[in-house]
């Protein structure tokens, strides 16, 4: 049987706290500040009928919260990729390797990040696209391989500040991510590695057989956190126009005054979002315990 949860007074003594706390807010908000609230125009902006296609189609804000999704899955799996082979590095028996780790998360970690989605802004889509031709062929491809980037990235027009925002957010995470996985593995304690060796097993053998499966464990709950973060740090991007649920969110408050209504409506979006997230990591973590 689980433990009884029991309430002391100084429990309900915060919780009529908190209660009128935000009583207090939404008397300010709704009384003395004048507000209008307009609450029922907010679904238009979420779902709309097209009557040339005959159906409902998504509108402003579930288009920003489409992108916001696209644009975290992808830089959670890249910043993952970074993460774990710049850790590697760092725990390696190379002293370059871990100088270029090291270097890396300096780097990147005391540097702010709108600074480097400018510089990566300016640089990936002035110099590197059109170097490597990734525009001209995106806008050259067949509607339906562009029908295509546009679910699962970008459309063509908006590919470049796309990419941008991507390789910008995945090399943020990534740093954050290597001092995770570099700490998960330098906490395996060192009769793993020496009765690893004496088995026979290469160094490859050993990440892969004892030291990572019990590293995955420990390095988990703040793995998860990361993610979310990814999640939360992606709106940083509306600053280079990716259309993401904080730049549609922004745009929208500027053409139709909702400043209340369609903020918490973004607030209640990322907060579905990293709450989902939360749930599977939680999910995850659970299951990496059982023996």
């Amino acid at each position: 049987m689980g433990k009884r949860i029991r309430f002391t007074p100084l429990d309900w003594f915060l919780a009529g706290l908190v209660g009128a706390s935000a009583g207090y807010v939404f008397h300010r908000v709704a009384v003395d500040l004048d507000y209008r609230w307009n609450w029922p125009a907010i679904p238009q902006y979420l779902l709309r009928y097209d009557a040339a296609q005959g159906r409902w189609v998504v509108n402003y804000l579930l288009e920003g919260f489409l992108t916001t999704i696209r644009l975290s899955v992808w830089g959670t799996l890249l910043a993952t990729l970074f993460g774990t082979v710049m850790g590697l590095a760092r725990t390696g028996p190379r002293l370059f390797y871990r100088l270029l780790g090291g270097a890396y998360v300096g780097l990147v970690r005391n540097t702010p990040p709108l600074v480097l989605i400018f510089l990566f802004y300016f640089f990936v889509s002035d110099q590197l696209m059109p170097a490597l031709g990734i525009t001209y062929l995106a806008e050259e491809a067949p509607p339906r391989i562009q029908a295509f980037l546009a679910v699962i990235a970008a459309p063509p027009s908006m590919l470049p500040a796309f990419l941008s925002a991507l390789i910008t957010l995945s090399l943020f995470e990534g740093a954050y991510i290597t001092e995770i996985v570099r700490s998960g593995i330098q906490s395996i304690e060192t009769g793993q590695w020496e009765a690893s060796a004496a088995l026979g097993f290469s160094r490859r053998q050993q990440l892969r057989h004892v030291i990572l499966p019990q590293a995955v464990r420990r390095i988990l709950p703040p793995l998860a956190g990361q993610f979310i973060s990814t999640i939360k740090d992606s709106a940083i991007v509306s600053v280079i126009s990716v259309q993401e649920l904080t730049f549609q969110g922004l745009d929208l408050m500027a053409a139709t005054y909702l400043t209340f209504e369609i903020w918490i409506t973004v607030a209640l979006l990322y907060l579905l979002l990293t709450l989902s997230c939360s749930l599977v990591l939680r999910r995850l973590e659970v299951l990496y315990r059982r023996p």
